[in-house]
């Protein structure tokens, strides 16, 4: 029945069947039953943090909670569409915290003990929470091609000492051995498997996830500096991490270990093929001289703060995902290791203030930094003040307005909730889920949107729409049409509103419904006048 329970149980196990199956049974039936429950709670917020309060306090094996989840996700066909979307969002909540738990575990141990490679693939799993991403997968790649990497040295030092089933337990003592390990991985990573450094598409997360960069043999310098300083240690040579400026390195000892003399290094960048640098080409690299504190060795929290702030830059860079969750995912990752730093508390808070969700944790960041920086109290009072009114508003807001197209103030509205649409100006595939009689906006977008050049200008219906690029829009009805070829609409939020995708348009699921009583019935109607033929 679940066979993806198998892995939980050894063979050896004395294991009561029916106690399992009774388990496993009910912790399905308490996840249908939260996952039922969120639409109507959460549909008109995004889910507090409160929300998952009874989640935390299961009474059943969480992994048989998380695999009913699963099994909701996996669920075929084009139906389920606002369970799977809620039961998504409890997966990812669960998943993080416990990665986040992982995570502190991970910085609290000494620090010879702290890998590069789990610390890698903890930040990966973080951002990529339902994707099926384990150290123990990813290791097992790095072991394969750590063995490649051995039978290239056998053919040119069938004695040498990295051959040895123990190898990287101990160092590889001479320089001359050591350079024949970096010879044969640069054979291997380079010219047989062809990894590189992604220059055509730098800042693409996915160059910094290391499950990626296996799949896709490419990075950045310190994703590839990750997988090379691994491969290099498994064999008996001690590489180390340089947080040199805008390209991230290795260094590699040539004379005394432990040498503060930066002239006793050869600097290696695994984004460039693995070429051995000088201190004055490290410089060429970049294009300007640097002071020696740069060269020097990090350790693996500062490299996974660095691979961290990468993520973060690109989470302020990206402007399609109105979510900002990968903004969201690398600073929760950020306070992790430094929950006093001032600046990214003070970002997180003003993050969730602009996305409107979350007040009551904005006011416990903020009440943070005022007790860490008593100077920011200009900028923490007015985010204060304004979050204290959006948590008053919330109180006052009544129950959800509904739209009746029979009334008389609707009679303009030609588009109803769920029909795929096709922007005429812009080309782009869309779905309704909401409309007004007029615009709604005020007068500052009404100006910035150049409303008022179009024929009808504001005094027209406008609709939401989910736009298949994954933002939400705000559409004139004499910019819309039908879509002679509706088709599935990738949008991140298309469960949160319909419950079914039906092949022609969307179904709205019940809290929609509640909203839009009407439309359903105008939704089948335009759909079988347009479609029915297979003409428009």
């Amino acid at each position: 029945r679940w066979p993806s329970l198998l892995k939980y149980y050894s063979h050896t196990d004395g294991v009561s069947w029916l106690e399992e199956y009774k388990a496993r049974h009910n912790a399905g039936l308490e996840a249908q039953r939260i996952v039922a429950s969120f639409s109507k709670r959460f549909f008109s917020e995004h889910v507090p943090c409160d929300g998952f309060s009874d989640i935390e306090t299961l009474g059943c094996p969480s992994h048989f909670f998380e695999d009913e989840l699963m099994c909701i996700l996996n669920m075929e066909g084009r139906k389920g569409l606002t369970w799977k979307y809620y039961a998504k969002k409890i997966l990812y909540f669960l998943r993080q915290q416990n990665i986040l738990k992982n995570l502190k575990e991970y910085l609290q141990r000494p620090t010879d003990r702290q890998s590069f490679l789990e610390g890698a693939v903890l930040i990966d799993q973080y951002c990529n929470p339902l994707s099926d991403i384990c150290l123990k997968s990813v290791q097992a790649q790095v072991d394969d091609i750590t063995d490649k990497v051995r039978k290239v040295l056998r053919t040119k030092n069938p004695r040498h000492p990295s051959l040895a089933s123990k190898a990287g337990e101990v160092l590889v003592p001479e320089v001359e051995l050591q350079r024949q390990v970096l010879d044969a991985m640069n054979c291997v990573l380079y010219e047989q498997l062809k990894y590189k450094g992604n220059e055509l598409d730098y800042y693409n997360s996915l160059n910094s996830y290391i499950h990626q960069v296996l799949i896709r043999r490419t990075g950045i310098p310190i994703s590839l500096s990750v997988l090379y300083l691994t491969i290099a240690r498994q064999l008996g040579v001690k590489l180390e991490p340089v947080n040199f400026p805008s390209h991230f390195l290795l260094r590699w000892c040539q004379g005394k270990e432990g040498s503060t003399d930066i002239f006793d290094y050869t600097y290696i960048d695994a984004f460039g093929k693995g070429k051995q640098l000088t201190v004055k080409e490290c410089e060429y690299l970049i294009g300007h001289h640097v002071t020696e504190e740069f060269y020097g060795v990090v350790t693996a929290k500062e490299v996974l703060q660095r691979m961290v702030g990468n993520l973060l830059n690109l989470g302020k860079r990206e402007s399609t995902d109105q979510s900002y969750q990968l903004l969201r995912d690398s600073l929760d990752l950020y306070l992790a290791m430094y929950p006093d730093n001032v600046q990214h508390l003070m970002l997180q808070a003003r993050l969730y203030f602009h996305l409107g969700i979350w007040p009551e944790k904005v006011l416990d960041i903020l009440q943070h930094i005022q007790a860490l920086d008593p100077s920011q109290h200009g900028a923490v009072g007015y985010l204060v003040q304004h979050t204290l009114e959006h948590i008053e508003r919330r109180k006052e807001e009544v129950g959800p307005e509904v739209k009746h197209r029979s009334d008389e103030k609707h009679k303009e509205v030609c588009f109803s909730i769920g029909l795929i649409m096709k922007h005429k100006r812009y080309g782009y595939n869309c779905v309704i889920y909401g409309w007004d009689p007029a615009c709604m906006m005020g007068h500052e977008w009404i100006r910035n949107m150049n409303v008022h050049s179009l024929p009808h200008g504001p005094h027209q219906p406008f609709y939401n729409v989910l736009v298949e690029d994954g933002s939400c829009r705000y559409a004139a009805q004499e910019n819309l049409e039908y879509n002679s070829e509706p088709r599935e609409i990738p949008h991140p939020d298309i469960g949160r509103y319909f419950s079914e995708f039906t092949g022609i348009h969307y179904l709205a699921n019940t809290e929609l419904e509640i909203r839009y009583p009407e439309d359903l019935e105008l939704t089948r109607a335009t759909v079988q006048k347009i479609y029915s033929s297979g003409k428009e």
